[in-house]
């Protein structure tokens, strides 16, 4: 029996204790998030939680992959917990990316270590990523918008899942929209 699910803490984000060993994940969507955490990366592995990086690891992005937000859906961050990272004195640990897909040597850089001292941080690319498959969420919102009884709901959810797209938070609420208009 496998309890690591028990143990998983009830929040909207990924967190460094998530992170026992390093996930790669697939980036399903990106949004403005608040002051304090301006972006939220939907990914594929964390179903309802969202990826937020810290400053740094968003120097790490757009160093990487460039400014524009919209061309990182689809492509792949190995993240870790770096347990030495330190938020004023105290060590918290937190979320760092290890492996990126679509760059094709490693990328080093400098990065704030502590106030005004920097030190270099290297990426190293994702080998042979697969790609993420391409989905029309408009599509599938139309599939369940069009079902009339449970049944039909329910087979094209067993549908969304075989087809491996049911773990994207847009096509999962429309799912859940329908499911509450049917009920």
């Amino acid at each position: 029996m496998d309890i690591s699910t028990t143990i998983q803490p009830n929040s909207q984000q990924v967190n460094a204790d998530d992170l026992v060993t390093p996930v790669t994940v697939t980036i399903t969507n990106v949004e403005a998030g608040t002051s304090e955490q301006p972006v939220f990366l939907h990914v594929t592995e964390f179903p309802g939680r969202t990826y937020r990086p810290g400053k740094s690891m968003r120097r790490v992005l757009v160093h990487a992959w460039g400014p524009e937000a919209s061309v990182y859906i689809g492509r792949q961050l190995t993240l870790y917990n770096d347990t030495s990272i330190r938020f004023g004195k105290d060590v918290t640990g937190g979320i760092r990316i290890s492996h990126m897909s679509h760059i094709d040597k490693p990328l080093t850089m400098p990065l704030t270590v502590t106030r005004g001292k920097r030190a270099p941080y290297t990426v190293e690319p994702l080998a042979a990523a697969p790609s993420a498959p391409s989905v029309d969420v408009q599509e599938w919102v139309d599939v369940f918008d069009a079902a009339t009884t449970i049944a039909q709901l329910a087979a094209a959810w067993d549908d969304a899942k075989q087809s491996g797209v049911a773990t994207i938070p847009e096509i999962v609420a429309a799912k859940d929209r329908k499911k509450a208009e049917l009920a």
